[in-house]
């Protein structure tokens, strides 16, 4: 979806802009399901970001019907107690992946879904030295796993295991293109430093 020039304006009105673009995108699929017989349940909408706010609020207006949504290090900053963020109910199932997460991070850095996976504790990437480097190894893991679909997450009880790497839990891969994927929780991923990681 092309929304560019709102995107890129400043944060604070990238951010107040969210809901009512994430709305309009809700109404073109319930458009495309009601001209065109698309049925919601092979939707998979995916986001970056701010983007993965705006999906969630597309989700929401189609009723949570969408198979799918996957949010990218969903943006952090005057997000952590909106309520137009991403969250669980917006989609059958409901994805976050989270690589810039700490303090100063651009990410949410908090479980926003049905299964949340943190890459190498999701705060700061292998590879990386700045924050956006951080922030951006969010879709190029996922990138990665729609072609190899390798990158496999351990089931973690708390956050305070996802920092220390001491998951020992269920396994479930992250990301990938598998359009009625399940699972729920918390989940650690250790990835390299390159492509395909």
């Amino acid at each position: 979806m092309e929304w560019r020039k709102l995107a890129l304006s400043d944060y604070v009105t990238a951010v107040r802009g969210v809901p009512a673009v994430g709305r309009g995108l809700g109404q073109f699929l319930a458009f495309l399901n009601r001209a065109v017989g698309a049925p919601f349940n092979t939707m998979h909408l995916i986001g970056f970001s701010l983007g993965g706010h705006l999906v969630g609020n597309a989700g929401r207006e189609i009723g949570g019907r969408a198979a799918r949504i996957t949010g990218l290090d969903p943006a952090g900053p005057l997000w952590n107690n909106n309520n137009d963020r991403l969250r669980a109910s917006d989609g059958v199932y409901v994805e976050g992946i989270h690589t810039d997460g700490g303090t100063a991070g651009l990410g949410i850095g908090a479980a926003c879904g049905n299964a949340d996976f943190f890459p190498n504790g999701g705060k700061s990437q292998p590879g990386c030295v700045t924050g956006i480097c951080d922030h951006n190894r969010s879709w190029e893991l996922f990138a990665a796993t729609v072609t190899y679909n390798h990158l496999v997450g351990q089931r973690c009880n708390n956050m305070n295991q996802v920092d220390s790497n001491s998951c020992t839990g269920s396994r479930l891969n992250m990301g990938n293109d598998i359009i009625n994927k399940s699972g729920s929780g918390l989940y650690r991923v250790n990835t390299g430093r390159n492509h395909p990681y």
